[in-house]
């Protein structure tokens, strides 16, 4: 490998409660790993905190001496619109309005690149995870939020307003009677995917129809010990999820999807979601792929650092390198 391709590539992930960063060489191992604490609520201290991090993945990497270059990828909520070069559609409101990229730029002193953060998870996933040999691969986030990102030949399929793979912020399709309007969403409409398929959209389901405030996890305890009400819940969560992720489908038509964040662990969703989706799909092949994700909770933060890739249309030259 000569040293034009050496590149120590490091990723963060900024969420609204921690960042985490990861340091990877060309083929994908991992050097180094942190996290913090967000400054929550406090722009110039999270531009602070990021710069910091980049500092000590470049020290915790004992291998850096190797690399004549450093690139930083970062995973964030929301997007960079491409209109005002503002942050836009952050849950992390006190980012909104900011020239992040600008300002992060100018604090790390290192080249960067921002995605969203669940583009950065389909983005690991596609590479070296549970899509790693698809050609199109679209991942769901089912977590405190709802997202969604495609990837089609290892590059994020995004567009001009910056917002490819918000599915969650869509309607929920083939509603019935009783789901309309739907719940109110932190987006200012109602019946989003969000405000239903996330894990608070979840729990809230449950507390409407039963009156008890259970956490997603004690639901699927006790649907596991047999009580009616709480199977009841995880069946609509289902159906809702299946008929979002059909109009994905119909629309994309990925190879595979991947599912993440904190209810991708429940383990019934990879069995009951596939039927569940196929009525609903416009093609007579009976088959959907859905995966869990092979990298877990470390996918955003990997996707991150993958963002330094060869540009569109050209050879990603470090991993020819790293294959040879």
């Amino acid at each position: 490998m000569s040293d034009r391709h050496r590149r120590l590539r490091i990723g963060i992930d900024l969420g609204g409660t921690k960042i985490e960063a990861i340091a990877i060489d060309a083929a994908g191992g991992q050097l180094a790993r942190m996290r913090q604490a967000t400054p929550k609520g406090d722009y110039r201290a999270t531009l602070t905190a990021l710069a910091n991090i980049a500092r000590q993945m470049q020290t915790r990497s004992d291998t850096a001496r190797n690399f004549d270059e450093v690139t930083v990828g970062i995973g964030m909520p929301g997007s960079i619109s491409p209109a005002t070069g503002l942050v836009q559609n952050a849950n992390s409101v006190w980012l909104n309005g900011q020239p992040f990229l600008a300002d992060v730029t100018d604090a790390v002193g290192l080249p960067i690149r921002i995605a969203n953060d669940a583009n950065c998870f389909v983005l690991s996933e596609a590479i070296d995870g549970a899509g790693v040999r698809a050609r199109s691969v679209f991942g769901v986030i089912l977590g405190t939020g709802t997202g969604g990102g495609f990837v089609y030949d290892r590059r994020i399929i995004d567009g001009p307003r910056g917002i490819g793979g918000e599915w969650g912020h869509n309607p929920l399709p083939w509603a019935e009677p009783e789901e309309h309007p739907g719940p109110q969403c932190w987006c200012g409409r109602r019946g989003c995917m969000e405000a239903w398929v996330s894990g608070p959209g979840l729990a809230a389901d449950h507390q409407r129809q039963t009156g008890d405030a259970l956490k997603p996890e004690a639901i699927v305890r006790s649907a596991q010990g047999g009580h009616i009400e709480a199977i009841a819940t995880l069946d609509r969560h289902t159906s809702r999820l299946a008929r979002g992720l059909a109009h994905v489908i119909n629309i994309l038509d990925p190879e595979i999807l991947v599912l993440g964040g904190g209810l991708s662990k429940l383990e019934h969703l990879y069995d009951k979601l596939p039927p569940a989706i196929l009525p609903h799909l416009f093609t007579d092949a009976p088959h959907v792929d859905i995966r869990p994700p092979r990298w877990g909770d470390a996918s955003g933060v990997r996707g991150a650092a993958w963002l330094w890739q060869a540009e569109p249309g050209q050879p990603n030259q470090d991993d020819e390198a790293s294959a040879q």
